[in-house]
């Protein structure tokens, strides 16, 4: 019996392939559009670039292994790590801030489950050097604005934002102590996946007052910026942090974005490196994960590669992002269905074929052509079946006159006047149909 992919991972057949690179097109053009220029790094790396940024208790997730060097090694789970090595190489000499995007293959040794495998690929946006919110409300637009290229809009998907900045200084003004603060964010980050009374318990294990469960319960149910300054406004820090919000919400109106986007004070982002403006993005029929999330970590390259620079960053998975568009009707992509069949008629000569077909490739046009000798009405039904949109014919006197004679197998929906249309009042001549295909 034929033995499958490994358990989380995926074989990509042309029609699986086709969305994956539908996806990753997308990505690449709207980073392109907001003028970030891609990197990579090798998919496999030292094992304590993981371990120091996140503990050792990350080994458990990863697919690591001493090499023949006897390195402790492990193929990436994030591209961060990576991205931080990288820019701290290089700090003095790179133009700041830095604008990078990458599209990395994860691997992640962890259970398998609705929209998580063990490997996927990943957008990976930064901005690195910059730290006033414009920043921030620039890196949220390019996760919408990618939402909206794929035909998504805010009553598909909608943006959840948070500041942990504010969240801290609301927590201090309810009465929770820094040295309580990392449990009762903990309780934070999963108060939507557990029941009310389990988290009030956490919250009072963690030191909170009945009081103080109960205002931070009501933060969690939904706020405004006008309802927090109203009521917490007196608060030196909290208003500072208020004002930050309202100008990234109005940049964020500025870019054309802010109708995607809510305040939501239970997006913490788990990671504790996070340190500002975090965001997540999520389908509004909640029906799948996260389909992306990131914010502002501040801290983390000098953590990792000894370089003092505000940072911020997101990552969007392939998985729940095919998942999502799957379920809208959107994930359909061509398979690279060429553009002409060419095919010699019954006293043509199939060399005659090759010439054609070479001459319409250097002009930029796909083309394939029956591999043996057989019948042109064999090789109308190859060219339906290929999704060819054209079939040329070309006959004995071909090299003497460059005749061909052109038709369409389909119509491409949506497209303007055929090649054939034009071709009407021009010679059919090989010639004008390569500089038809130049034109268009």
């Amino acid at each position: 019996m034929a033995q499958g992919a490994l358990p989380g991972f995926r074989d990509f057949y042309p029609a699986e392939f086709a969305q994956r690179a539908y996806i990753a097109r997308v990505w690449r053009e709207v980073a392109r559009r907001y003028a970030f220029v891609e990197y990579d790094g090798p998919p496999l790396e030292p094992l304590d670039l993981y371990t120091k940024k996140s503990g050792d208790e990350i080994v458990g997730q990863l697919y690591n292994f001493t090499d023949k060097g006897g390195r402790e090694v492990a193929l990436r789970p994030e591209m961060t790590p990576t991205l931080a090595r990288m820019v701290a190489a290089r700090a003095n000499a790179l133009r700041k801030p830095v604008r990078w995007f990458s599209l990395p293959q994860l691997f992640r040794y962890e259970r398998q489950q609705k929209g998580r495998l063990r490997e996927h690929f990943q957008l990976n946006v930064d901005i690195i050097g910059e730290s006033d919110v414009t920043a921030d409300a620039e890196l949220l637009a390019v996760a919408i604005d990618i939402m909206g290229e794929f035909g998504l809009s805010p009553a598909d998907v909608r943006a959840r934002v948070s500041d942990r900045r504010l969240l801290r200084a609301l927590l201090h003004r309810l009465g929770v102590s820094e040295a309580q603060l990392p449990g009762v964010f903990a309780v934070i980050d999963k108060i939507e996946r557990q029941p009310r009374e389990v988290s009030a318990e956490k919250m009072a294990a963690a030191g909170m007052t009945v009081e103080s469960r109960e205002a931070l319960f009501a933060l969690m149910d939904g706020v405004t910026l006008e309802a927090l300054r109203a009521r917490y406004g007196d608060t030196p820090d909290i208003a500072e942090r208020i004002a930050d919000l309202e100008r990234y919400y109005g940049y964020l109106d500025d870019l054309g974005v802010a109708s995607w986007v809510q305040l939501d004070l239970s997006i913490v982002r788990g990671l504790a490196y996070y340190t500002g403006i975090v965001f997540e993005l999520f389908d509004a029929q909640g029906e799948f994960r996260a389909i992306c999330g990131g914010g502002r970590y501040d801290n983390l390259l000098n953590a990792l590669g000894g370089v003092e620079l505000p940072a911020l960053g997101f990552g969007m998975g392939d998985v729940v992002l095919g998942e999502l568009l799957r379920s809208r009707g959107l994930a359909d992509a061509p398979l690279g269905e060429p553009d002409f069949w060419v095919a010699a008629t019954e006293n043509g000569d199939l060399r005659d074929v090759l010439l054609a077909a070479t001459r319409l490739r250097r002009a930029g046009a796909s083309v394939e052509y029956a591999l043996r000798p057989q019948s042109v009405s064999k090789q109308r039904k190859a060219a339906f079946s290929a999704g060819a949109t054209y079939f040329v014919t070309v006959g004995a006197g071909f090299r003497e006159n460059d005749g061909v004679e052109i038709d369409e197998v389909q119509r491409v929906e949506g497209a303007g006047a055929s090649l054939v249309d034009r071709l009407a009042s021009m010679p059919r001549t090989l010639a004008s149909v390569i500089s038809l295909v130049r034109d268009s």
